[in-house]
């Protein structure tokens, strides 16, 4: 998969974008659009975004979970939340310090061949508490 080339990346980020639009994301440049096929065909990324799917867990918890060392999980959860696959939420401890919780945005990503190339779009579901959720609706009135 990672021979796949595509030929453009826009991603609508406008203000004022409805629901569905902020649940989607059209990746129409060369290089995001193979940076997301080439992660999405990466067994460790998959694993976690499988293991996130339904509950957000710590690096940690994935490292354990989906046997892989903890630097991975890092540099993998960089770069799916770069993509806008991954969401990370951190959280504050009582002694200052805090941690994150990585939670899968994606929930659906389709690949249209067209007569200028690949167009891919991927569908986000909502992340993060109810609360979060509410405030982000608050806003986007």
């Amino acid at each position: 998969m990672s021979a796949v080339t595509a030929t453009t990346l826009r991603v609508h980020h406008e203000l004022h974008e409805s629901r569905a639009e902020r649940k989607r994301r059209r990746v129409t440049d060369d290089a995001d659009a193979a940076e997301v096929l080439a992660l999405l065909d990466d067994t460790y990324a998959q694993s976690i975004l499988r293991e996130t799917r339904n509950e957000a867990m710590s690096a940690k918890e994935l490292s354990e979970t989906c046997d892989i060392s903890i630097s991975t999980v890092y540099r993998r959860a960089e770069r799916l939340v770069d993509c806008g696959l991954l969401a990370e939420r951190r959280i504050a401890q009582p002694d200052g310090n805090h941690h994150s919780m990585y939670e899968a945005r994606l929930d659906e990503l389709t690949v249209r061949l067209t007569d200028s190339g690949l167009d891919v779009t991927i569908s986000k579901k909502p992340t993060g508490d109810l609360a979060d959720r509410f405030t982000d609706m608050w806003e986007g009135l």
